[in-house]
């Protein structure tokens, strides 16, 4: 900058300065230089001169200049400088003494400038990578998650998910940020977008549309956390990662918010969960200081879970979980990222398997599955059957096109020596982590898996990401539900039948495992299971697993849980009733389908696939029951919807079943009950006469024994009685009114008595 320039620019800063700036910028050059002269100036204009002369404001010391004017809150002075040729660059840079106004704007710029896009967990198919958050922002499924079972470790929200998908209203994004609660806790499953929800929290902050009265807004990732055991305080906290904004501010004078991001990931939750003064790492007090602020966690089920325990003294709290996308995000994702002639393909493909269509809400998923049917030249049926298809189906395209990138078939790639050792190398890395439970591991952790780790650490990403900051680089999966897929693969390849049932730890991967099992040559899965010579005798091991889970349900108190899962196994493998298959099953005596709300349709696929091979081997159920408004939920007692999988179902059980339970009418079209049942048990909720028989008079003509429980107000009773009277019925339960009658004539008598005592009245 010429001289001329110069002294215009001091000349106009000179102007601008008040009293209380010299004194300042007095104060620091005598504290920082040690120049006494400068305590006899008075006015501005002296001040600049004087420095200018003793050449401190000379042309190499603009910045130290530009420092003292930032420190002082006068940022307008010091964009002077930013607005001249050959000036330094002024970022946003603040004192302690500036004000709040000026920092939360530079908090909403910044915002702005690193999270106004966002890179997808992979590319779309017809936009960069990198997106708009504000324009694109999909619409997610949030609900009320107070009430949520308590997921213990995280390897079973799998299955949680799908049926918590189920059971819960959505609460619009709106609605959330009205209440202005101090506490928000945000779970959800990986991969489910809560990343996104915080950042477009973020943004919208930014744009004065939520949180209107805090002042301050900081958004922590704990990924990032991880790396500064050592901070022991907020403050310190704000000036690591906010220390071109922040400077020694005094926050506690002043309304702010925290974001804290990734909760599972953060490796001292335990610590952070039982924290107690002999904690030998200060990062876990400096979160402990966050709640004395309004502030929003977001992780995954579990840790959210285990969280609530440290955060009961807020009252003013909310609890919500991100279910994915909801319907409405899923179309407007196909509708916007697929390319057009696909568009109809991969609707078709997603509705016609139920964990396909289950599974889309979840933005991995969907972006997966929508990428592989829209490379896919031919659309196999298979490639989303199962659970352990989809995953199949996405860990080999995701091999084939990210890691090794060609394009020869499946069948020569497995051929490879090479390709086949790095799968199963993956895998392993992945069971050694799952069965300790760790999501994050550190870069010595991973090199006793890698034979010569500096030179082939690249060949890992892919599926394991690498973490880097300032100190040292961490590594996890780029997604743990394939990382728990891995883990199964290795565990059919190299375990033993013996280790694979002794194990707790891997009971949620149990029906991948079988699935890996199914011997179909038009599922990819034959790609992965014979990665190990070695290791063979697949069937035996699926009877192992089918019979021991059946054995665990005799000394379970838990009815249900490990016959579901024998079905969900048995599905997964796709096998039929063999005569191994038989003798495991005939060691229970009772089988029963049930039909409620609540029920996945992952899990009504997999009932329906045991029940026609249980039924087409000539055995007969012991129970079908059918409750819609057990959970009161999803489905209204006058407007019952069934899906094609439940409607199935209940066809394929009434044609061979010992009793059927009814708790709601139960009607649809094109089909009526004809193969007769032993027992009918029916208690039913407010129902008008046309209703009951259309819905229950075929059931009751097919049965020989009968057990009514009527409403006290019922108003067609007597043609109740006369149904039955021509019906088939041979044994007859009557409740009504708190007594029980076990014939029509009881039942007749007690009627009439009442209308007598009624017309008397």
């Amino acid at each position: 900058m010429d001289n001329e320039k110069h002294r215009d620019i001091l000349l106009r800063i000179a102007d601008n300065l008040l009293d209380k700036d010299v004194e300042a910028i007095k104060f620091l050059y005598l504290k920082e230089i040690g120049d006494g002269h400068l305590e006899r100036i008075k006015t501005p204009i002296e001040l600049i001169q004087t420095l200018e002369r003793r050449t401190l404001l000379g042309i190499d010391n603009y910045d130290a200049f530009v420092k003292v004017l930032i420190r002082i809150g006068r940022i307008d002075l010091a964009n002077h400088f930013s607005k001249t040729p050959g000036s330094p660059e002024i970022t946003s840079r603040f004192s302690a003494n500036k004000d709040t106004s000026e920092m939360c704007t530079a908090l909403k710029n910044y915002y702005h400038e690193n999270y106004g896009k966002i890179n997808e967990v992979q590319p779309p198919l017809k936009v960069p990578a990198n997106v708009d958050l504000m324009d694109n922002f999909v619409d997610l499924c949030i609900v009320d998650a107070v009430n949520t079972q308590m997921d213990i470790v995280f390897n079973f929200e799998r299955k949680n998910f799908l049926e918590k998908q189920m059971n819960y209203k959505s609460i619009p994004y709106n609605e959330i940020f009205m209440k202005e609660k101090s506490v928000i806790l945000i779970s959800g499953v990986a991969g489910i977008g809560k990343t996104w929800l915080l950042r477009k929290c973020l943004l919208d902050w930014s744009n004065d549309l939520v949180w209107k009265s805090v002042e301050l807004v900081f958004y922590l990732e704990c990924r990032r956390l991880n790396q500064y055991p050592n901070i022991p305080n907020i403050k310190e906290l704000l000036n690591v990662f906010y220390k071109d904004i922040i400077n020694d501010f005094k926050i506690s004078n002043h309304l702010a918010l925290f974001i804290i991001d990734g909760l599972d990931e953060f490796k001292y939750l335990n610590e952070l969960i039982n924290c107690n003064s002999s904690c030998k790492y200060p990062i876990v007090n400096a979160l402990k200081e966050i709640q004395k602020y309004k502030y929003v966690v977001a992780g995954r089920v579990y840790a959210i879970d285990q969280y609530q325990s440290i955060s009961t003294e807020h009252s003013n709290k909310l609890t919500i979980q991100i279910m994915g996308f909801n319907q409405k995000g899923i179309h407007n994702y196909i509708e916007n990222k697929v390319r057009e002639e696909k568009k109809d393909v991969v609707k078709e493909t997603l509705n016609s398997s139920p964990i396909a269509k289950a599974m889309a809400s979840v933005p991995f998923y969907l972006c997966s599955m929508c990428k592989i049917i829209s490379d896919s030249k031919e659309i196999n049926k298979n490639s989303f059957l199962t659970m352990t298809n989809l995953y199949a189906s996405i860990f080999l395209y995701f091999f084939q096109n990210h890691i090794i990138k060609t394009n020869k078939l499946m069948d020569k790639i497995i051929e490879d020596d090479c390709n086949k050792k790095y799968i199963l190398n993956i895998c392993k890395i992945a069971y050694e982590l799952f069965v300790k439970n760790k999501v994050i591991f550190s870069e010595e952790e991973i090199q006793t898996f890698i034979i010569d780790f500096d030179n082939n650490e690249f060949n890992l990403f892919g599926f394991i990401e690498k973490i880097e900051t300032n100190l040292e680089c961490y590594y996890q999966f780029a997604h743990l539900t394939i990382m728990e897929f891995c883990a199964s693969v290795y565990v059919y390849n190299c375990l033993s039948i013996e280790e694979i049932i002794a194990n707790e730890k891997l009971e949620s991967c149990l029906s991948m495992i079988c699935g890996l099992t199914n011997k179909s040559q038009n599922s990819l899965l034959k790609f992965l299971v014979n990665l190990n010579p070695e290791k063979n005798g697949s069937e035996e091991l699926l009877y192992s697993i089918l019979d021991r889970l059946l054995k665990l349900e005799r000394q379970s108190e838990i009815y249900t849980y490990y016959v579901d899962l024998f079905i969900e196994c048995f599905y997964e493998s796709q096998s039929s009733f063999t005569d191994e298959i038989k003798l495991i099953v005939d060691e229970r005596e009772w089988w029963i389908i049930s039909i409620h709300d609540g029920k996945t349709s992952y899990k009504t696929s997999c009932e329906n696939y045991f029940v026609t091979h249980y039924i087409n081997s000539g055995r007969k159920l012991s129970k079908l029951g059918v409750d819609l408004i057990s959970m009161g939920l999803s489905r209204s007692v006058h407007n019952c919807i069934l899906s094609d999988e439940e409607k199935n179902l209940i066809i394929q059980c009434s044609t061979n079943v010992c009793e059927v339970h009814f708790y709601h009418p139960i009607k649809f079209e094109g089909w009526k009950p004809k193969d007769k049942i032993e027992r009918l048990i029916i208690r039913f909720y407010l129902i008008s006469k046309k209703d009951f028989e259309e819905n229950f008079l075929p059931w009751i003509n097919l049965c020989e024994k009968l057990d009514l429980v009527l409403r006290d107000d019922i108003d067609f009773i007597e043609e109740i009685c006369e149904w039955i009277r021509c019906s088939n019925v041979k044994e007859l339960r009557i409740e009504y009114r708190r007594k029980y009658f076990y014939n029509l004539d009881e039942l007749k008598n007690f009627i009439m008595f009442n209308i007598l005592i009624k017309y008397k009245q």
